[in-house]
Order: structure tokens, then C-alpha cells, then sequence
């Protein structure tokens, strides 16, 4: 049961990983290259409030109960985009901080080499 559940939950990630356009944007952005669109990311976020926004609203006038679970997702993807960027920041920090190290490190092989 145990192994079940488990490769459920492995296929499950590997699918949303694939196919949900929130992920897709978020695994380009962890990427060296797309460390600098953290920020602009967050601005992603206000759609989705907005769009779980207006589904409460369909919701409180007597729409379909179905409709909660698109206000979560909404909800959950905003947190997702606005958590990112502060996190994009931090990681960039470090790539650079590792990239000064390594060109320093470079510099001093070729002083060596030079000498």
C-alpha cells in the first residue's frame, strides 16, 4: 500500500512538475539565467489573487461549490510566484558570491602560472 502511494505521489509531481504552467515558470526561473525575472515574477501573483477574487465572488452569489478549489489553486500559485522572488534574490546572491570565488581563484592560477 505503502509503495502505492508512493509512486502515485512521484507520478502525480512528475506531471504537475511537466505540465502546470506556474511550475514550468518557476523551474526556468531557479536557473542562473533566470535568477534576474524573480522579481518580476511576483507581479504574476496579483492575477491570480484577482482571478481567486472574482471566483469568491461567483461563489458568494451561488456559483457551483467546485469553484473552492480553483480559489486554492489561485491562492496557491500566487504564494508560490510571490515566495519566489525573495528566494531568486538569495540565490542569485550565492551564484555570484561562487562565481566571484571562482574568478578570483582563476586570477590566482594565472599570477601562478605567470611567476
Amino acid at each position: 500500500m505503502l509503495r502505492l502511494i508512493w509512486t502515485l505521489s512521484v507520478h502525480t509531481r512528475t506531471y504537475l512538475r511537466r505540465y502546470m504552467p506556474t511550475n514550468r515558470l518557476l523551474d526556468a526561473i531557479r536557473t542562473r539565467r533566470g535568477l534576474k525575472w524573480g522579481i518580476p515574477t511576483m507581479l504574476l501573483a496579483i492575477p491570480y489573487l484577482l482571478a481567486a477574487a472574482v471566483c469568491r465572488l461567483l461563489i458568494e452569489g451561488g456559483g457551483p461549490g467546485w469553484l473552492h478549489l480553483l480559489v486554492i489553486l489561485f491562492i496557491w500559485n500566487a504564494m508560490k510566484l510571490t515566495i519566489m522572488g525573495p528566494a531568486s534574490v538569495v540565490l542569485l546572491i550565492r551564484a555570484r558570491a561562487t562565481e566571484r570565488v571562482e574568478r578570483r581563484r582563476g586570477e590566482a592560477s594565472e599570477m601562478f602560472r605567470a611567476a
